[in-house]
């Protein structure tokens, strides 16, 4: 049995509990939370067991014996202290997206997660969505032909975060999709932004200068030329969920907010006659994918990755690492009005 204490169970936090409580291989031995009132609300909602520690100070796990891993849902400035103290009393870590706002702390936390021979995973959600483990097959079976670009727009009236910006906040999901479906990481990163909303000095942080910006363009280019332009914004009522790679024969399409069709392959390529290129083999495809709980995988490969004692591939430490320094430059692209920023790459 692996003994796990969650800690958060705020609007995230809570469906891990869940799942967690739902895994055989998996005990749950505390449960932590800065107010009291809601560690009340959840053990009424899940019925748990008196035995559970519920507790409003995360310190008072290092005198739980027996505990074997934790998982964190908490504000990401709080990250780094919590996955370093659990990697230190000996436990593995579920560490909720980003890993930490500091590229350098990220390395600093894997490092020392092989060093004590533990278990570091970041929970990238989307990278166990089965319309993204989908088209990721499509892509690299070159079903798309040659590519040329992608595009992705996530945008929502809300909610509005008080600690990070809308890059920080939501640019992560199709940045980790786009590394994912090319299998490449991108070599330079561009953005621009507008605040309106909290542009005060109080509001200014490490990882936004200027304020909180609430819209935010980034262009990502890859080693093979192809150029990825994502819109964000968290001050739109027109909420999209959508994102899409265009190759010489057609263009594959991920919309999240289309639940009986998620992911569609729109085959279409042209054929020149003379001057003229004329559209041909025109077909809207709309592929099968797997059932299942993106974030239930999560915590099924968090499991197995312990009970098997091998980092997970698809959603390590490291690839939390690599995410934090695009974010990163692309913050310090804003910081300069969208100058280039080149990434070096292992």
């Amino acid at each position: 049995m692996i003994n796990i204490a969650v800690i958060g169970v705020g609007r995230w936090g809570v469906h891990l509990l869940r799942n967690f409580l739902a895994l055989p291989q998996v005990n749950v031995v505390a449960v932590v939370d800065p107010h009291s009132e809601r560690l009340a609300v959840i053990k009424q909602q899940f019925n748990l067991d008196e035995s559970v520690v519920l507790t409003t100070q995360w310190q008072d796990l290092q005198q739980l014996s027996g505990l074997t891993a934790v998982a964190i849902a908490t504000p990401a400035t709080t990250h780094y202290a919590l996955v370093k103290d659990a990697l230190n009393w000996g436990c593995h870590v579920l560490a909720e997206k980003p890993l930490t706002l500091d590229p350098v702390e990220c390395q600093e936390l894997c490092q020392l997660a092989e060093q004590k021979q533990l278990i570091l995973m970041v929970d990238h959600t989307y990278l166990f969505h089965p319309a993204v483990e989908g088209g990721k097959a499509v892509v690299q079976a070159g079903k798309l032909g040659d590519l040329r670009y992608g595009y992705a727009a996530r945008t929502h009236l809300g909610p509005v975060r008080q600690d990070v910006d809308a890059l920080w906040d939501l640019a992560i999901h199709d940045i980790a999709i786009f590394n994912n479906w090319l299998g490449q990481l991108p070599i330079s990163v561009q953005a621009t932004g507008k605040v309106w909303l909290q542009a005060e000095e109080s509001q200014q942080t490490n990882t936004s200068p200027s304020g909180l910006a609430d819209l935010v363009w980034v262009t990502l280019t890859y080693p093979n030329g192809f150029q990825a332009f994502i819109h964000l914004c968290w001050l739109n009522p027109d909420k999209q969920r959508r994102l899409a790679v265009v190759g010489s024969l057609g263009t594959l399409v991920f919309d999240e907010m289309s639940p009986s069709s998620p992911l569609t392959l729109l085959h279409g390529e042209f054929e020149q006659q003379g001057n003229l290129f004329l559209p041909v083999n025109q077909s809207q495809e709309v592929l099968e994918l797997q059932k299942g709980e993106p974030l239930q995988r999560v915590c099924r490969t968090f499991v197995t990755s312990i009970l098997q004692n091998t980092p997970p591939k698809i959603s390590s430490g490291w690839v939390g690492t690599e995410l934090v320094k695009i974010l990163s430059a692309l913050t310090e692209s804003l910081r300069q009005n969208g100058q280039s920023i080149f990434l070096k790459n292992p």
